[in-house]
């Protein structure tokens, strides 16, 4: 085993049980100043000011003006940021992601990666904003406010402020429920460009999200918000249903189970909605289940399954969790997709704690490694909670992180080349449990086989193609283009 990382893996693990033991990981930390609605800051002078950092207005940002303001912050704060480009757009512009934490250029062992991405819709606009504003607090907050500096030096936070420039490049301020701008330079809604568990996706991949998917495959990110706008709620998995499956043989089927508003229910239920109320109960508005129109859907607390709502294939949550474990929503955190500049102080406020408190959920559950009777890192180690038929993997360290609500569970883990174990465990509300896992060799004296472990479910066979395959997309993108 490599002493180097041996060592490095022994530090984690003796720093992850003193944080556990003086409660840094618990999710009101010492100092804490974010416990209630009241708590958050309404001083425009503090939030302008920003401890000196690189200017930023209240005011939307064109591509080149965003360029030059992350690359001034990146510049300013070297030792908290780290600016790098995952792709580009149809039109050559780069899809920039802002690493914000105390170790910006490198993974910390045995610490959590979280994202969020905004602006997939180019006509949804607030929250490319908003993310700019968060990535200048979180910079600037670090020396003097004790939750931050938590937050920052236990995780690293991905934040990309637009994965879809070219549609926001022709998108117009003020304008609430019109499409311009929504989709890519080719056309595309980037939402419903990604694989789909349950039912094939035949739209043709675009660089936006072949840029995100590879990504997302590097980086094992632990949870994640998509920010939207068209609405206030906060919507978790599944978007699209099983019924899309058995609908791909009949057309009237397919097209009316679209509209079913039933909900689609993750193996993780409990964990997402859970996830969903941390946003909108932190949030100033959200949680009331406010409509934005006399004629549009109330949301109980704010919050709401996918395809509940209205269902989608090709979405970047459930590929986002059923591919990659990672726990994504989408936040929908205005009504007015694309409102006026001067209210976008408001929406800061409005949103500035929930952007804050749902990333440090990523510190509840289970987390832990998988290694070898020889103490090395078993890389792509199945591990599944019994009970919950969803499959998450061990980092190339030999990392997991499994966020789960207080109660007891097993946990099953699998590796080529290894017996399998099952191991029990609780998980409380004040801190995550550190589980540790060993992996013992199956090699066979006889020079037999190595254990495998049991093979994933088969992906479900191709959708039907054709003139009412065509008609029933051209329906779902007309009614998806309406909600957002």
């Amino acid at each position: 085993m490599n002493l180097q990382f041996k060592w490095t893996l022994w530090t984690a693990n003796v720093f992850l049980l003193m944080n556990i033991l003086t409660g840094a990981f618990g999710q009101y930390p010492p100092g804490a100043a974010y416990g209630t609605e009241g708590d958050v800051s309404t001083n425009l002078s503090e939030i302008e000011s920003r401890e000196n950092g690189p200017e930023l207005e209240f005011k939307y940002h064109d591509h080149e003006e965003m360029t030059r303001y992350l690359r001034a912050i990146s510049a300013r704060y070297p030792a908290l940021t780290a600016l790098y480009s995952i792709g580009k757009s149809v039109q050559g512009r780069d899809l920039w992601v802002m690493v914000v934490s105390a170790s910006p250029y490198e993974h910390m062992i045995g610490k959590p990666d979280v994202k969020y991405v905004a602006n997939i819709h180019g006509n949804e606009a607030v929250g490319r904003e908003l993310l700019l504003h968060l990535i200048q607090y979180l910079a600037t907050a670090y020396e003097t406010d004790t939750y931050i500096k938590w937050l920052l030096d236990n995780t690293r936070i991905h934040l990309m402020p637009s994965m879809n420039p070219d549609g926001f490049l022709i998108s117009r301020e003020g304008q609430c429920d019109t499409i311009h701008g929504r989709h890519n330079a080719r056309r595309y809604d980037l939402n419903r460009n990604f694989p789909d568990f349950f039912k094939t996706n035949t739209k043709q991949p675009q660089p936006e999200t072949e840029a995100v998917k590879e990504w997302i495959s590097k980086i094992q990110f632990v949870v994640s918000g998509s920010l939207h706008g068209g609405a206030l709620v906060a919507s978790y998995p599944f978007d699209n249903t099983p019924s899309a499956r058995i609908c791909r043989s009949s057309v009237l089927c397919s097209v009316f189970q679209n509209y079913a508003h039933t909900p689609s229910i993750a193996p993780d239920d409990d964990v997402f909605r859970h996830l969903a109320l941390v946003y909108s109960n932190n949030h100033a508005k959200m949680s009331r289940g406010v409509s934005c129109t006399s004629g549009s859907s109330r949301f109980e607390k704010g919050i709401t399954n996918g395809a509940a709502w209205y269902p989608l294939t090709g979405g970047m949550q459930d590929y986002n969790y059923l591919w990659h474990g990672c726990m994504e929503i989408t936040l929908e955190i205005s009504c007015c997709k694309y409102p006026p500049a001067h209210e976008l102080n408001k929406y800061w406020q409005d949103n500035k704690q929930s952007l804050i408190k749902f990333l440090a959920e990523a510190h509840r559950g289970a987390h832990g490694f998988v290694m070898d009777e020889n103490g090395n890192p078993i890389d792509r180690a199945s591990i599944r909670v019994k009970g919950r038929d969803v499959t998450y993997h061990t980092t190339k360290y030999g990392e997991f992180w499994r966020i789960l609500l207080p109660g007891t569970y097993k946990l099953e883990v699998a590796a080529e080349g290894y017996l399998p174990q099952e191991v029990e465990f609780f998980v409380i509300e004040s801190h995550p449990t550190l589980l540790n896992v060993t992996l013992h060799s199956a090699k066979r004296i006889d020079g037999g086989p190595y254990y495998r472990p049991p093979s994933l479910p088969p992906r479900p066979p191709p959708a039907t193609s054709g003139l009412f395959s065509t008609l029933t997309n051209s329906i779902n993108s007309f009614v998806s283009n309406i909600f957002g």
